[in-house]
């Protein structure tokens, strides 16, 4: 919609309509209170309709702003895998390659650009490749982070021993699943061997606990990353009008920071109660482990970055409430009969940070799918998305 051509256009109307009612008054025929009356009534409407768009017009200008703020952090985290010292490529659950970083062209021995498009298998020697498959089958069953040991062969040059850690997620954006996969060169002679690490317990491994309280500020710097070991850690910005805009949720197992953004204002508050211990920047280049357990749960922060960034990108609050409730089901849901759980409350003030809208908006479309069955309430509170009926 071109907002501001259906100002102008609406302006020139109005003008009109004023000559057209001071032409009319003056004519002797027409009766004195009759037609006046009528354009009166249609000049008051049109007040209406100039100042519905002046409204529409200042809510259009902000949207572009949170937009914008969002997009700036995309790039940030895309630019980051872009440079990754790590191999990074997706593919579908066929295992074609649909994107890859450079350092995932340089293992192969082909440009990035002409990895798309191609069998993640003809990357595999054939010793490996029936194992390959069975796995990649069982991949799409589960959103757990698999580690696999191959033998890659590049193109034009000899193979090599490596590791691949690998989660299935769904885009909300294209509503299907892909398989995000971080490759680096290994010294281990396993190569069809699945491996359970529990990097959970390496992390906290002597590290000093911190807790926040619920609705506590959870102090940021450029040193370090929060690593949450249970409680809901929500992060916001702020757009230009000082609206407060939701960029993520933290959630056990995830990290963030400030050091992930570019955003000049940052701000990360418990929306729970918070347990989490801090890892030092520094420590990244002193444990040779630590950039492979952080680097899948880096990935998860972008991943929920773009989910967020398509949520905003809906016109309509209500297409933005149900992209969020769908982002929260899958990330933040336990089954539950009759539907799914969220495992943390969110207000509606929270809700409507993330859907760039108003508390009482978000209210009355919460109550109205509620009456409509499509979600209800459990005693604490906590939502339950209803699954459709078979």
């Amino acid at each position: 919609m071109n907002i501001e051509g259906l100002f102008q256009r609406t302006g020139v109307m109005r003008q009109h309509l004023l000559n057209l009612y001071q032409t009319t008054i003056a004519l002797p025929w027409i009766s004195s209170d009759l037609l006046p009356q009528a354009f009166k009534e249609l000049h008051t409407t049109l007040k209406m309709l100039l100042a519905a768009i002046d409204e529409l017009h200042q809510q259009n200008e902000e949207f572009v702003q949170t937009r914008n703020l969002v997009e700036i952090e995309r790039q940030h985290y895309q630019e980051l895998f872009e440079y990754l010292p790590v191999g990074y490529l997706h593919t579908n659950l066929q295992g074609i390659i649909e994107d890859a970083n450079q350092e995932a062209g340089r293992l192969l021995n082909i440009s990035q650009k002409f990895l798309v498009g191609k069998p993640l298998i003809s990357f595999i020697v054939q010793e490996c490749q029936q194992y390959f498959c069975r796995e990649l089958i069982e991949l799409s069953k589960s959103d757990q982070v698999t580690q696999l040991f191959l033998v890659l062969k590049p193109r034009y040059i000899s193979s090599f021993n490596a590791c691949l850690m690998v989660r299935s997620y769904f885009n909300l954006h294209s509503n299907q699943s892909n398989l995000y996969w971080l490759i680096q060169k290994s010294s281990t002679s396993r190569t069809v061997e699945m491996t359970a690490i529990d990097t959970h317990q390496e992390i906290l491994q002597d590290r000093q606990v911190h807790k926040y309280s619920k609705g506590d500020n959870i102090p940021l710097s450029n040193t370090f990353f929060g690593y949450v070991l249970q409680g809901l850690v929500k992060l916001s910005t702020l757009s230009q009008t000082g609206t407060e805009i939701m960029t993520g949720l933290a959630t056990s197992g995830m990290v963030f920071g400030s050091t992930m953004t570019n955003l000049p204002l940052y701000e990360a508050t418990a929306i729970s109660d918070v347990e989490l211990v801090l890892i030092y920047v520094s420590e990244m280049r002193a444990i040779p482990n630590l950039n492979q357990m952080l680097l899948p749960k880096i990935k998860q922060r972008l991943q929920q970055a773009e989910s967020f960034l398509f949520i905003i990108s809906h016109y309509n609050v209500e297409d933005r409430l149900s992209s969020l409730l769908e982002m929260l089901k899958s990330e933040f849901g336990e089954p539950v009969v009759g539907g799914t759980r969220l495992l943390f409350r969110l207000t509606h003030e929270d809700i409507a940070t993330a859907c760039n809208s108003t508390r009482v908006t978000i209210t009355r479309l919460l109550n109205k799918l509620q009456k409509q069955g499509e979600i209800k309430y459990d005693a604490s509170k906590h939502i339950i998305i209803c699954s459709p009926p078979r």
